[in-house]
């Protein structure tokens, strides 16, 4: 019964938006459409009639002095002076959206009593930032780097965050450090370079003597820390957290979100084009799927350990450089996370919200793993920092749940408490309460210990698990990873910085770090320094493919000339739709474009969103080029369109051309090694390397491919968004033919 309650729930806040925590923030909402007064005030209330014009001591003739007097004035430009407030110290630049959560079904409650996590007829309100880390807020949104990926519950038992990223490990274990490698990767103090990125000899000095990075590392010089978009990024609490059940038994627990529409990057030469092209890239991706209906959708795992296990591993369960592999700790799916809601403004709500990692409800608790220990204390500090002592007063902060305490005052306190601040007293105002009615309950852990500074036995393992990751990518996500760290390694310009990071790669790998030495002139190794024993995990981005194949959301961009196939464009859009990609036409003007048969300047015109230098290649997730012969003849003259074509083919998109596009393929792009169609009077279609063609796709044809994203003879559409759904075609990569075109 409770499942269809929230079945129902679930429904109406999908299709309306609203939950507790939106209908929380319309009370401090002005919408000025709505005209809430007859026009501009100060904010003491006073209509303003001029806000252009200081004002003077001036005989009209010519400027005099500006007066002090004028409020008016000294407010306006009082307020813009101080509209900043500190950035973040890491995860500055963010973006963030409204949502909610749901748990299918009430089998964690084996594991906590947490009714967010085991009452299926709640929908809870959530807001989620995600952010890079190592960047200033006005950095780029597509470089290398860990992307935060912060959760904040509205409970009905007050607020719970999950303060997490999309990689599950982190690059120390004791918060100790936490100074250090922030220091280390930040830009360097003497020039304030780089920005945005961990390529300088600083960063890689600290993780070459600072061997328990490894595993970290490994993760963060793979495609993971360049997503394609937030959407299509895994979540991670990274720390071990405890859970507590009504008997009163307790068990290890670490969080994970999976994304629908499964794990995806960018490829690195795109990722830096799109950081000059467009620095917002991922920032406008959110809003366009929410806006699009496409919303993001997350699967809510945990991977539980008992009490009574926490010693069976040959790791230590609460080292935050490790992870549990799913062999051995299985991951169990109870519930869903949905975006679907932008934010209104973008600094009370996303700048503004703060997340803290000691904010958990009952049910939910602390472990000893020393990194979290630190954070609890650090976060909460921080934002106090940020935001003052009463940040959780701040709307986009504040639980939907009741708030009463008798903490008082402090800078920008918004709250009117009446009577007695103190406890006890006497007409007892504000009492504790019990754990047996839902007060907060800490687990009577039993500790034996001496007080002194060290790490245990098993802390001080570092490469198995790096080793393990490493071992688990397939052979092109391997290809990646030493390209990346390459790329950084050739940023170095002190040799004994490259020179020591090279020989702690041979703990890993021996063809690893004798392939990155090679390529940055470090120390190419003999023979390895460990055993690779070639043990597997679950950690490819592969292995975690859409349930369904998908084009949701895909940004499919159709390029055209004058005296394109109308028709044949039209019924491309309208298939690609019902799939829920986007398609962008992309003419020689922004724009009317003429399709075939219609006079250039004074016919009937076609409508294009963009222009050949208006965007690139890289902004969209596949390209098509429809038929018609002038058209194809237009776009073989212009090196910019054959730039996009092959820009495509070499960051392995999906490409599609049909009739004469394929023959401006043939002939004027001359993709290496792939097959294109050869009958243009046939629709039967080719598909080689992710490229697939057609001859003829007309009324007929149409009309029989229906959108079921699978390979086959016949059908454009599908056989396209087959290929879109893989996300690349890697294959081409890996065959070499990538190697082979300018772009």
């Amino acid at each position: 019964m409770s499942s269809a309650i929230g079945s129902v729930k679930q429904a109406l806040v999908s299709a309306t938006g609203q939950t507790a925590k939106v209908a929380d923030l319309q009370k401090n909402t002005i919408d000025p459409a709505s005209k809430p007064t007859k026009g501009l005030t100060t904010d003491h209330g006073v209509f303003v009639s001029d806000t252009d014009n200081w004002l003077q001591a001036t005989n009209g003739a010519r400027p005099g002095p500006s007066l002090l007097e004028d409020q008016i004035a000294r407010e306006k430009i009082m307020r813009f002076d101080h509209e900043r407030i500190p950035e973040r110290v890491v995860h500055a630049r963010g973006a963030g959206a409204h949502g909610y959560f749901k748990v299918y079904d009430d089998s964690a409650k084996k594991y906590t009593y947490a009714p967010v996590l085991t009452d299926p007829s709640r929908i809870t309100p959530t807001f989620v930032r995600f952010s890079t880390v190592q960047g200033s807020r006005g950095s780029a949104d597509t470089v290398r780097d860990v992307r935060g990926f912060a959760t904040k519950f509205y409970t009905q038992e007050g607020n719970w965050d999950i303060v997490g990223n999309n990689i599950p490990v982190f690059f120390i274990q004791d918060a100790m450090k936490f100074p250090d490698i922030i220091h280390a990767v930040k830009p360097e103090p003497h020039n304030e370079v780089p920005q945005g990125q961990s390529a300088h000899n600083n960063f890689w000095d600290f993780v070459g003597l600072q061997p328990e990075s490894a595993h970290m590392v490994m993760w963060a010089m793979s495609d993971r820390a360049i997503p394609r978009s937030y959407r299509m990024m895994q979540g991670f609490g990274v720390n071990t957290y405890t859970l507590m059940n009504a008997q009163g038994e307790r068990f290890f627990v670490k969080f994970h979100w999976i994304p629908e529409l499964g794990v995806h990057s960018l490829m690195w030469d795109e990722a830096l084009k799109i950081g000059g092209q467009d620095p917002d890239f991922h920032r406008k991706d959110l809003e366009e799927a929410i806006a699009n209906g496409a919303y993001p959708k997350w699967f809510f795992g945990i991977q539980v350990i008992p009490e009574a296990r926490e010693n069976d591993f040959d790791f230590d369960i609460l080292d935050a450089t490790k992870i549990w592999p799913e062999e051995l700790v299985p991951v169990e799916i109870i519930g869903e996370m949905v975006l679907n809601r932008t934010v209104d403004e973008y600094f009370p709500e996303v700048e503004q919200v703060a997340f803290c990692t000691a904010h958990v409800v009952p049910g939910i608790g602390f472990s000893d793993d020393p990194l979290l220990q630190g954070r609890n204390f650090s976060y909460f500090d921080t934002q106090i920092s940020r935001l003052g002592v009463n940040w959780q007063q701040l709307p986009i902060n504040r639980p939907v749940c009741p708030v009463l305490n008798h903490h008082r005052d402090g800078a920008m306190q918004h709250k009117i408490t009446k009577d007695l601040n103190y406890w006890p007293n006497r007409r007892s105002i504000g009492p504790p309460v019990p754990t047996s009615e839902g007060g907060y309950a800490e687990y009577p852990e039993k500790i034996q210990a001496i007080k002194q500074r060290l790490r245990s036995a098993k802390f001080q393992e570092h490469y198995n698990q790096a080793q393990l990751f490493y071992n688990s990518l397939t052979d092109y996500e391997k290809a990646h990873l030493i390209s990346a760290l390459s790329f950084e390694l050739s940023h170095c310009d002190d040799p004994v910085v490259y020179q020591t990071y090279t020989k702690l790669l041979n703990n890993i790998d021996f063809n690893l770090a004798k392939q990155v030495a090679i390529n940055v002139g470090g120390v190419v190794p003999e023979k390895p320094l460990r055993e690779n024993p070639g043990h597997t995990t679950r950690v490819s981005q592969l292995a975690f493919a859409p349930r369904e194949p998908t084009i949701k959301s895909r940004r499919i961009a159709i390029l055209v000339a004058d005296g394109f196939n109308l028709g044949e464009v039209e019924a491309l859009r309208a298939a690609f739709k019902a799939g829920m990609a986007t398609t962008w036409i992309i003419g020689p003007r922004r724009g009317t474009v003429y399709p075939a048969g219609q006079e250039v300047g004074s016919g009937k015109g076609y409508s294009a969103d963009h222009h050949y230098e208006g965007q690139r290649s890289t902004m969209f997730d596949a390209i098509i080029i429809p038929s018609g012969a002038k058209h194809a003849q237009a776009l073989a003259e212009s090196g910019r369109t054959i730039h996009w074509v092959r820009e495509a083919f070499g960051h392995c998109k999906p490409i599609g051309a049909l009739g004469e596009g394929v023959a401006f393929l043939r002939e004027a792009v001359q993709l290496p090694g792939v097959k294109l169609a050869s009958d243009l009077s046939s629709d039967n279609v080719t598909t080689s390397y992710g490229v697939v063609t057609t001859g003829k796709y007309d009324v007929g044809s149409a009309a029989a491919d229906t959108l079921t994203i699978k390979q086959g003879e016949k059908g454009f559409v599908s056989n396209f968004a087959y290929e879109l759904s893989k996300h690349r075609c890697w294959e081409r990569e890996k065959d070499g033919l990538v190697s082979k075109v300018a772009f």
